[in-house]
């Protein structure tokens, strides 16, 4: 204990501190048995783990998953150890493994990289697990020149044999522990299939690298996939691992930048629990996705496709990630063929390594020890499901369910993903890594002494070879290999990021083939330069031209807009019209731009189009109404006029003051006129004209009618005794009276068109399809002026009539001109709230009707009368009636 505390006062780094305090605890709980005669001396546990070793002048660690799953006991406080069986002896990895030691024995054979110095090997098998990679790399870790405190903690559990780089593991999950792990030590660690993007922090993991591309490359190659189709609504489905979830959140993040959604985001568990997979595919089934990107190891990936084939779940248009998109397991399986036929995904660059497969049919079982090559056993009793025999803790209760091996096995007889060299792809990833070892031990022996990297410019010592330093040479490794591919890393440890597009096609044979269509290249600078593709793709409907559509919501025509629906994602949208006046010329369009106020937007919403010009015109059909009721108002007084002209001579007309009455006609016949200059298009003469010629007419039409009405009370008083008033009121006086009352109105037109005149006005509103042409009044105290004027004269007119309705019957016409003037104010008093109400063109309307009602109301009450006595009644029409009835009257 003395001794524990003087280490921990010692100038040790405080991680490895830690770590030797975890060393102490993890002897405490599970003390280990050295056996220094058995082959495999260092057992942390009873069931130790197996290794496959080769003695060399440089040893080289490897980690490989050589198994999918674990079953262990659960943990209790007893003084055994919980036993851990491995299952699932995977033959891929098995071929990963083959290939670790077939480069090493090239590079020893052949002698050029590094000669006069042998490579070995000691591989263990991390069963897929984090717990057991982790135990691995404590075993490789093990060194002689530990300290006095260090060698008391470990001399029980680890090794003492250390290796200075380890190669593996090949799961991220199990990478990540190891890294933490072997970076304490600054020990160096390849791995050859760990893509996560977190492994690319150096603070975290400063002594980790990889012939692996980061996953960050993948998710970038993925991206500009998804962008290259144009697809919108995509599925992620992850692993429950740092590979899948890392990936997938990645992608997640980057890919709706460009506007994509993510339709669903499950997670597939580890333990494959089948009711978890079911929601997976009810959720898949419900987004109504056709793209789904499924980022997982193929393991995952086989449990979902398993229950993806049970439902009968076709039609979607799978992308594959790096870790299955080259799957032999379910590529070779013809129930998945309906399902993934058409899947397209990104694999790392492959290769044909020659000799390759001679070497690993070469295996037999003349070359098996149990005891010297456990995990070679495992892989022959798999194969053949045969017993050679050996207990392991691998077979140790299945032995008994397999029959003896014969020993005439041959693996040439056996096609198998172990011997299918056809998808070089981790392997050579794998014989990279090991070639990156060699190039850099060989800088490391070729330093020249006073020129080295380190401290005062010495070198390693190449029979004593340091992690820290073999990591310095491996940083800074180049090595142009014999495939002319450069093996190297970049600050993160990262090679260069380099994926071959595949997809997968239906031959002939109906089988499924990894087709290379394009390629990635992360290295390039423009993202049209690193997405290629030169081959047509043929898609889960067999199509090679029509791209399936993977949209949440169709595409928004042209003359729509977008409408976020509430609570779902952006991709999520109705398509709804422009409103009228708003165009949008494009598919997908967020919003509608208004027109300009000149302009409209067509019926399909499409284009801007100059809005119609609306005002009252001869051809509309209230314009063509307006104009025969104008046209038969003065032809109507033209006939009256007629009528009184040839009966110029009777009683009836000579009564009623017969230059009046042809001069009222005549200002009647231009009111009916003056509606006329309302009809048409505005122009600047129309305007002034409509206004000053209607304001005149009817001036002179009512001071006509107040001329005719002052004769009357007039002529009445001058046929009493005495009166001498007749006199005042001869025919030029009353020329006097209309010229005064009329004089009045032109000269306040006049003004008005000096000051201010009407003019053309278009009235452009944003609401309305159509620009309404009008006449602007200019000035409306002039306007006001005018039928102020007018209203005056007509009351005063209105009054006198009034006063004179009970004078005699044949002199008498202040009764009909009374009659005549309350329709002429009700028109006009009903005129003006109509006409401020009135929109557009149908205030003209409104004011053209005044006119004519007006008009028409002066014409047929003065003048119907007189015509019906002169035309129906002649013989009323005399001297001796008419005195009668002035007798009469004053009686």
């Amino acid at each position: 204990m003395k001794l524990f505390w003087m280490e921990l006062a010692s100038p040790i780094p405080m991680k490895r501190t830690c770590f030797l305090l975890l060393c102490f605890l993890w002897n405490m709980l599970f003390p280990c048995n050295f056996n220094q005669d058995a082959h495999l001396r260092c057992q942390m546990i009873p069931n130790s783990m197996s290794v496959l070793e080769k003695k060399g002048d440089i040893i080289l660690g490897g980690l490989f998953s050589l198994h999918d799953m674990v079953e262990e006991q659960s943990l209790s406080f007893t003084s055994q150890p919980p036993k851990i069986k491995c299952t699932r002896f995977n033959f891929r990895t098995f071929r990963w493994m083959q290939t670790m030691i077939f480069a090493i024995e090239e590079i020893n054979k052949e002698g050029k990289l590094l000669p006069n110095m042998t490579i070995g090997y000691k591989i263990y098998d991390s069963c897929s697990t984090p717990h057991q990679a982790l135990k691995a790399a404590i075993e490789l870790t093990g060194n002689e020149n530990n300290s006095e405190f260090e060698q008391k903690i470990l001399s029980n559990s680890i090794c003492k044999e250390s290796v200075p780089v380890v190669i593996g593991d090949g799961g991220s999950t199990q990478s990540l522990v190891v890294a933490h792990f072997l970076g304490v030590f600054t020990v160096p660690q390849i791995s050859y299939f760990s893509s996560c993007a977190c492994l690319s922090d150096k603070n975290e993991f400063p002594a980790f690298l990889r012939t692996m591309p980061s996953d960050f490359f993948q998710v970038e190659a993925l991206v500009q996939l998804v962008k290259h189709f144009g697809w919108t609504w995509v599925g992620v489905i992850a692993g429950d691992d740092a590979y899948g979830r890392n990936g997938a959140n990645i992608f997640a993040n980057e890919v709706t930048k460009f506007g994509v959604c993510i339709a669903f985001y499950e997670i597939i568990p580890k333990n494959r629990q089948q009711t978890k997979i079911l929601h997976i595919i009810s959720r898949i089934r419900l987004s109504r996705a056709k793209v789904i990107l499924l980022f997982a190891v193929e393991q995952d990936a086989a449990a979902l496709f398993d229950e993806v084939q049970r439902s009968d779940l076709t039609g979607i248009q799978w992308l594959a990630s790096e870790a299955w998109s080259t799957a032999a397991v379910l590529s070779n399986s013809r129930k998945y063929h309906h399902i993934l036929q058409g899947t397209v995904g990104f694999a790392i660059q492959r290769a044909d390594i020659p000799g390759l497969q001679d070497f690993l049919l070469s295996v037999h079982l003349s070359k098996l020890d149990a005891h010297k090559n456990p995990l070679l056993v495992s892989f022959w009793e798999e194969v053949f499901q045969c017993s050679l025999g050996a207990q392991t803790e691998y077979q140790e209760h299945e032995a008994e369910s397999k029959p003896p091996c014969s020993g005439k096995e041959d693996l040439r007889s056996v096609t198998n993903i172990y011997s299918d060299v056809s998808q070089l792809r981790i392997s050579y990833n794998v014989y990279k890594a090991v070639y990156a070892v060699a190039s850099a031990l060989k800088a490391l022996k070729s330093c020249v002494k006073g020129e080295g990297p380190f401290f005062q410019k010495s070198c390693a010592d190449p029979d004593k070879i340091l992690p820290w330093q073999l990591l310095h040479y491996l940083k800074h490794v180049q090595y142009l290999n014999s495939f002319e591919d450069e093996i190297t890393f970049d600050d993160n440890g990262d090679p260069t990021a380099v994926y071959d597009l595949v997809n997968w096609q239906m031959n002939t044979d109906e089988e499924i083939m990894f087709v290379n269509i394009g390629k990635f290249d992360g290295m390039a600078t423009s993202d049209k330069q690193k997405l290629h593709i030169h081959d047509e793709i043929i898609f889960w409907n067999g199509n090679t031209t029509r791209v399936p559509l993977s949209i949440c919501s169709t595409i928004c025509p042209p003359g729509t807009r977008k409408a976020m629906r509430p609570n779902f994602p952006v991709c999520c949208y109705d398509c709804v019209a422009c409103m009228p006046g708003d165009i949008s010329n494009i598919s997908d369009a967020i919003e509608c731009t208004p027109c300009p106020p000149q302009y409209w937007s067509n019926s399909k919403r499409t284009t801007c189009i100059p809005k119609h010009v609306e005002f009252l015109s001869f051809t509309d059909t209230m314009g063509i109404t307006l104009v025969v009721i104008s046209l038969f108002g003065s032809v109507s007084t033209c006939s009256v006029v007629l009528i009184f002209f040839c009966h110029r001579t009777t009683p009836i007309v000579r009564a009623n003051n017969s230059e009046l009455s042809f001069l009222l006609l005549f200002s009647l016949t231009l009111c009916f006129l003056c509606s006329l200059t309302f009809i048409g298009q505005p122009s600047k003469w129309s305007c002034m004209l409509r206004h000053t010629a209607f304001g005149i007419s009817f001036v002179l039409c009512i001071s006509c009618i107040l001329g005719k009405t002052i004769v009357v009370l007039i002529a009445f008083k001058a046929t009493l005794p005495g009166s001498n008033i007749g006199k005042w009121f001869g025919p030029a006086p009353q020329k006097a009276i209309v010229l005064i009352c009329t004089l009045a109105q032109v000269i306040i037109c006049t003004v008005w068109l000096l000051v201010a005149p009407p003019a053309p006005r278009e009235l452009m509103s944003r609401e309305k399809a159509f620009v309404i042409l009008l006449c602007d009044e200019g000035s409306y105290i002039a306007f006001t002026l005018v039928l102020s004027y007018l209203g005056l004269l007509a009351f005063i007119c209105l009054l006198l009539a009034f006063l004179a309705r009970k004078l005699p019957d044949s002199f008498n016409e202040a009764r009909l001109i009374t009659f005549s003037m309350l329709i002429f104010c009700v028109v006009w008093i009903a005129f003006i709230p109509a006409y401020i109400s009135s929109p557009g063109k149908y205030a003209t309307v409104t004011e053209v009707f005044a006119i004519l009602a007006s008009s028409y109301g002066l014409l047929g009450c003065i003048f119907a009368p007189k015509c019906y006595m002169i035309l129906l009644r002649p013989e009323k029409n005399t001297r001796k009636n008419m005195m009668l009835k002035v007798s009469s009257s004053k009686q």
